[in-house]
């Protein structure tokens, strides 16, 4: 089977529903993880609770809904949908990555780059003060894991995924909290 070269609107629909239902099922994991501004316990289910809002704008179009519409639904739906700190950046992760979507057609490898780091900016432009160690440390690894492979959309989007994970083991060493603490 040839590498996967580009995402139209029908896998762009699956994307959505497959990160709602992983957003779900790490829920308390997501839950236990932060730590920064204050341990809170609700991470996992902000972030779920807002992705469950942009799915149901999406489920909500025509099965042969435009990618236009598409990118529409997902930036309303998380928009409207945000719960918490961590829901509101999420939210502006998403609208910063459909926002480097095209209106028609379909996304490519260099799109789909591009649009980690627009996503990556928009939620730093979002943040009055950005601080490392937290989500906007992993959505930046995330970036750069996708550029460094640029292939194939599974590379880019497992190299996104090792970028994130990299980010991720390294943010208690970046938070102010943790480093005074330890």
């Amino acid at each position: 089977m040839p590498p996967l070269e580009h995402l139209g609107p029908a896998d762009l629909r699956r994307v959505v529903e497959a990160f709602r239902d992983a957003l779900r099922s790490h829920q308390e994991e997501l839950n236990r993880l932060n730590v920064y501004p204050v341990p809170d316990g609700d991470t996992g289910t902000n972030m779920a609770l807002t992705l469950a809002s942009v799915a149901a704008e999406v489920e909500a179009l025509p099965a042969d809904a435009p990618l236009a519409a598409l990118k529409k639904a997902i930036a309303h739906g998380s928009l409207m949908g945000a719960r918490g700190n961590s829901g509101v950046i999420l939210s502006q992760l998403l609208r910063g990555l459909v926002g480097a979507f095209p209106d028609e057609g379909e996304i490519d490898v260099e799109t789909l780059v591009r649009a980690l780091h627009e996503a990556d900016e928009s939620a730093r432009q979002a943040v009055a003060r950005p601080i490392e160690g937290t989500i906007l440390s992993v959505a930046r690894g995330a970036a750069e894991g996708a550029e460094a492979v640029n292939s194939s959309l599974i590379e880019v989007a497992r190299g996104a995924r090792d970028g994130a994970e990299r980010a991720l083991a390294f943010t208690p060493e970046q938070l102010p909290v943790l480093k005074k603490a330890g």
